[in-house]
């Protein structure tokens, strides 16, 4: 049971690590001199994909989870699945209706009031993701992870070759064939959300069978319940999202014209949203632990060692978010290059140490998270998520006007610190576990001070960065070479 539980948990982190690297790796294409976007194109479509965020939380508010609970406790789940899934059609048909309607109306409210089509299109990729939350649930909890994970590494590899087809063969052949009666060049990061939606309806050819023994089933007094357990879901996942994707939205709300000189709002959102995604191999190696820490936490929950087991597992686990921090941010004269192909994006790459940090620091949260979990207090979590909601809403509405996306980055690491210290303060209450808070605090402190060494540098140096960065990395392998001699025999007998 174990054995499974453990090979079912890795397929399915191994269909999001996948998932989140090749999407990262259109980011090259995104950027591209010849093929991608300028900073202010790809700055629209940074914005409407945080409003999608939001979006999906508001169309499937907690039913996913809740299908899970509700599941299995009963002896029918298929009138669960039937009950939960008439409801999300409803509501589903409603919120696309508005979106239909008012999308003009909805994209001037964004910003962008000549792009209603953006918001018909979204619409129905919403929809489409809403109606297919309820069937890759019942894949999981069926123990099908191995469809499960084709269908989902299937759908990213469709939307990587439609981007490659709008976004370059059709620019490349337009000209002189069939594709230039309905080629639209002006439409630029309309094809992102037209490969998306084309993508996403594939899905419902790999999961028909879904719908097949689907029947429609309205009965109030059996979801009142369910919705019941499942909206404080829906505004935690809000509340975790608004931690992630609201700076962007306050960015176009609060940054003064002008701010950066000849350049618009658009132009910084750009550039900002491509600079995050070089914290992407931080957020891989996070998820990594979470699919693996899960099941491991909750089964040695019982085990009277499993205080002991928990701090070890936190103090190795900064120490290599450490290192990944340190190789990552040592190295951006390079990676950049590699990554972002336009060097328009590269005048914000300073933010990404920023963000690594807070990146690492949510790694934290996560870990310090089980208490919460253990204990069946899950409401600590939810107010957690409020608290760093409330922190990145009033610092970047304060500091934007001041430090521009800088902001953007220093407010996210004060939200993800702050919920760490308080999950940490909260479970050593309730669920005492003996962290070597002190030794993890070094290794942070002096992670940062060779990360700001390191910034000291003169860019024009180039690659000749290379040899004091590596410099600097070798001090923090000293440091844990001397410190952690336990840590180092392991690995040198791996």
């Amino acid at each position: 049971m174990l054995k499974r539980l453990l090979g079912d948990t890795a397929l399915y982190g191994l269909s999001s690590m996948v998932g989140r690297m090749l999407n990262f790796l259109l980011v090259m294409l995104y950027t591209h001199k010849t093929y991608g976007f300028l900073p202010t194109e790809y700055g629209v479509m940074t914005i409407f994909y945080a409003y999608i965020a939001f979006l999906q939380v508001i169309f499937t508010y907690g039913m996913e989870t809740a299908y899970f609970r509700y599941v299995n406790k009963t002896e029918k789940p298929q009138e669960i699945y039937n009950l939960l899934l008439s409801y999300l059609m409803l509501t589903t048909g409603v919120f696309v209706v508005i979106m239909l309607v008012w999308s003009n109306s909805l994209a001037s409210w964004a910003g962008y009031p000549t792009r209603g089509d953006f918001v018909r299109w979204i619409a129905v990729i919403l929809a489409i993701d809403t109606l297919l939350a309820l069937p890759y649930a019942r894949l999981r909890h069926e123990k099908k992870a191995k469809f499960f994970v084709m269908t989902k590494v299937g759908n990213i590899f469709i939307t990587i070759l439609l981007n490659i087809f709008f976004l370059v063969v059709c620019k490349e052949i337009s000209a002189n064939t069939w594709i230039a009666w309905w080629y639209v060049p002006t439409l630029g990061v309309g094809y992102v959300f037209l490969a998306n939606l084309l993508a996403n309806l594939l899905n419902f050819v790999w999961l028909y069978k879904s719908f097949v023994d689907f029947r429609f089933r309205f009965v109030w007094q059996e979801f009142a319940p369910i919705l019941r357990y499942a909206y404080p879901l829906a505004i935690m996942g809000l509340a975790g999202i608004a931690s992630q994707m609201l700076d962007r939205i306050l960015l176009q709300h609060y940054l003064p014209a002008g701010f950066y000189a000849g350049k618009t709002t658009d132009y910084a959102i750009g550039v900002y949203g491509a600079c995050i995604k070089l914290t992407v191999f931080m957020s891989l190696a996070i998820q990594s632990f979470k699919y693996a820490a899960e099941p491991f936490f909750f089964s040695q929950a019982q085990d009277k060692q499993s205080p002991q087991v928990f701090a070890k597992v936190m103090h190795y686990f900064v120490i290599t978010c450490v290192v990944f921090w340190l190789a990552i941010s040592l190295n951006l004269h390079w990676i950049k290059d590699l990554f972002i192909r336009n060097p328009a994006y590269h005048e914000g790459i300073f933010i990404v140490p920023i963000l690594l940090l807070a990146n690492l620091l949510l790694g934290v949260y996560y870990n310090l998270s089980f208490w919460f979990k253990l204990t069946e207090k899950t409401h600590y979590g939810t107010w957690i998520s409020i608290a760093g909601a409330v922190i990145t809403l009033v610092g970047n509405i304060l500091l934007i006007p001041v430090w521009g996306y800088m902001a953007c980055a220093w407010v996210t690491l004060a939200s993800y610190s702050v919920m760490a210290w308080v999950c940490y303060a909260l479970g050593q209450k309730h669920y005492p576990i003996p962290y070597t808070t002190g030794w993890i605090m070094a290794h942070l402190f002096l992670g940062a001070l060779i990360v700001t060494a390191s910034v000291q540098l003169p860019a024009e140096w180039g690659l000749w960065l290379l040899i004091p960065n590596f410099g600097l990395f070798m001090v923090y392998v000293f440091f844990v070479a001397i410190t952690e001699k336990e840590l180092l025999a392991k690995v040198l007998k791996f």
